[in-house]
């Protein structure tokens, strides 16, 4: 019987060292890969007096600002947005939803530092916004020179307004968020799936970007006709952070609720079993000349955390997802710079619009803003999910 017990106890305590990085552990660990992504993030990838004010760079400051609404490091993480957003005062704009994202940043500092200097520059960049062309549906047009709506343009402008919300206290802004999203998904989301085609061209003008396929809204639907992962990423997160500040008792989470979790059922299902990851083009797992995709793994799993986390999604059903994309972008996409250092693997490369075989032939690359600051935001999300999960069972 004492044979049995030893037996037992050396196996539970291989079992307990074997465990990953993703499963709970108390919070004064040793460094983390979401610790080693950010050290890279901000000390080499992009240092804060290098910053440049875009939505890439915006993504990667969201993340730096996550950590200091959620009490990681956060003499360090202010210290950086306050010397980017100085940096920028003088390269603040509003004029197109991509410039647009990184006035959350000032908003923030506004409201964090209460400093009339932040303040102003958020309500300049709020006034070049409403100045933004319009679709004929009053969606807020991707480009400034046609006009185009694309599924990321909800995402840039939910970090300026979800921030602007959070300065005032005014419902304006989530009302404004809420009207956009719904002109986007008239044009965009596929009512069966709930997953977004990647852009819709409003007035038929040719325009070579040097970066869509061209021709690819001459179709009836004047769309681009795939559902590509990080476009559908960039929807899922501005879903659910919105979701995430509204007040139940507005009107318009009912709309939003719904197509937050007709999407995250959908994803659920197309997640890859072996990687835990999803593919450039979701609906098309495995196919030959499809491959897995970092940058929108990191956002539908953050999606999916900050869901749990917020009692929208069933734990039992979609920890186990969670579980799997945590260990498999820590098998299959992290790359080693140095002792303390790491880089994110399998990111698809900026994307415009186009066909089947131009999101199978887009450059992969390591690293990148958004990627880096999508990642570091879902591990950060899933320790504090599971650091309150452990909390509760004590």
């Amino acid at each position: 019987m004492k044979i049995h017990l030893l037996l037992l106890r050396t196996f539970f305590v291989i079992f307990v060292l074997s465990l990953t990085q993703c499963t709970p552990k108390p919070k004064d660990t040793s460094a983390k890969w979401g610790d080693e992504l950010m050290a890279y993030a901000t000390q080499e990838y992009m240092p804060a007096d290098k910053y440049v004010w875009d939505w890439a760079q915006a993504t990667m400051l969201r993340s730096i600002a996550d950590r200091w609404e959620n009490n990681i490091d956060k003499d360090n993480m202010l210290k950086y947005i306050r010397q980017a957003m100085d940096v920028s005062m003088d390269k603040t704009e509003g004029i197109h939803p991509n410039v647009v994202a990184s006035g959350f940043g000032m908003a923030f500092l506004a409201r964090v530092t209460g400093e009339e200097k932040y303040q102003q520059k958020a309500l300049e960049i709020y006034e070049q916004y409403l100045h933004i062309v319009r679709a004929s549906n009053g969606g807020v047009s991707h480009r400034d020179n046609v006009v185009e709506l694309w599924d990321d343009t909800v995402y840039m402008i939910a970090l300026f307004l979800n921030e602007m919300y959070k300065l005032t206290g005014d419902e304006q802004y989530l009302k404004e968020l809420t009207f956009q999203i719904l002109a986007h998904v008239e044009k965009l989301e596929d009512p069966e799936t709930g997953l977004w085609y990647h852009g819709w061209d409003n007035d038929t003008i040719p325009f070579d970007d040097q970066c869509s396929m061209l021709g690819w809204a001459n179709n009836p639907y004047r769309r681009g006709e795939e559902f590509w992962g990080r476009g559908n990423g960039w929807v899922a997160m501005t879903l659910v952070n919105t979701l995430h500040l509204m007040p139940q008792g507005m009107k318009e989470r009912t709309a939003l609720e719904a197509l937050y979790l007709k999407m995250m059922q959908t994803l659920l299902g197309l997640q890859d079993k072996t990687t835990g990851h999803w593919y450039q083009l979701p609906i098309y797992p495995g196919e030959a000349g499809n491959f897995i995709e970092s940058s929108c793994t990191a956002m539908f799993a953050y999606a999916m955390t900050v869901g749990i986390a917020d009692g929208l999604l069933p734990p039992a059903t979609y920890l186990p997802a969670l579980e799997n994309a945590c260990q498999g972008i820590e098998k299959f996409s992290l790359k080693r710079i140095e002792p303390s250092r790491l880089t994110l693997t399998n990111v698809c490369s900026g994307t415009c619009v186009g066909n089947k075989a131009y999101y199978f032939n887009r450059k992969v690359v390591d690293g990148n803003h958004y990627a880096l600051g999508a990642a570091i935001m879902f591990y950060d999300q899933y320790h504090l999910l599971e650091t309150a999960s452990t909390h509760r069972k004590m």
